[in-house]
């Protein structure tokens, strides 16, 4: 295995392949403005990876500090990579298909446009931020402020946890989901269009829409609420 203890050895360099190496801590920020690269098969102990890059590919990679990874790549394909710490991989990220992810970073997928995520287990705090046009298939997504501000999100077969998620969502779309006792005030002024499987804590101040699930333990309006009749809650279980 190839190992790398420095600074930027790729930076502007089109069509690499790299296979087998190991990056060290100090070879931060190593690749950059570079297009056309594949990775495999490769371990990174080094931060912020990966900037300004077009028609990047990477399978079976760990990243264990994923920490401003990932920003502004345009066209961005990942088989069964790891993230481990670190804040905002993904930042600015646009035509993304992700088959196999599991991260523990925080602030992940923010302001991301035209995505496919698959088969993703993510532990993190506000993530999916201001996207737009990202689908999410059969997923774990565990933390506070799933999805805010998004527009065109779509979660299929997907389990939600954490506080306060899809909120202030325009065009959100929910297939047979999921969702954790802890998710409370959900979809607050969203316009929604959900199937859920089974129960959920709390609904607050849906803003128009269709949510279908098995029960709800409150419904709530409050004074901040836009509309109190524009969107239909069906609960299918008594």
């Amino acid at each position: 295995m190839a190992r790398f203890y420095g600074k930027y050895p790729w930076w502007h360099v089109d069509g690499s392949h790299i296979s087998k190496c190991y990056f060290a801590v100090g070879s931060r920020s190593a690749i950059w403005y570079s297009d056309n690269m594949l990775m495999e098969d490769c371990t990174i102990d080094g931060p912020k990876f990966f900037r300004e890059m077009h028609n990047l590919e990477l399978r079976n990679v760990s990243i264990t500090d994923a920490d401003e990874t990932f920003w502004r790549v345009y066209g961005l394909k990942l088989r069964n990579v790891k993230l481990h710490e670190g804040t905002y991989p993904f930042m600015f990220c646009e035509d993304i298909d992700i088959d196999g992810l599991e991260s523990d970073s925080k602030y992940v997928f923010q302001y991301v446009k035209n995505a496919v995520v698959r088969n993703a287990h993510i532990v993190t705090k506000d993530s999916f931020w201001e996207t737009e046009n990202v689908t999410v298939f059969d997923s774990v997504l565990d933390g506070e402020y799933l999805g805010w501000h998004s527009k065109n999100l779509r979660l299929v077969r997907c389990h939600i946890a954490g506080e306060q998620p899809l909120c202030y969502c325009r065009n959100l779309v929910l297939e047979d989901c999921t969702f954790d006792a802890a998710c409370d005030r959900i979809f607050e002024d969203s316009e929604v269009n959900a199937s859920i499987i089974g129960a959920v804590t709390e609904i607050k101040n849906p803003l128009s829409g269709r949510i279908v699930c098995g029960k709800v333990g409150r419904i709530t309006y409050d004074e901040f609420a836009k509309n109190t009749d524009k969107c239909e809650i069906i609960q299918t279980e008594r």
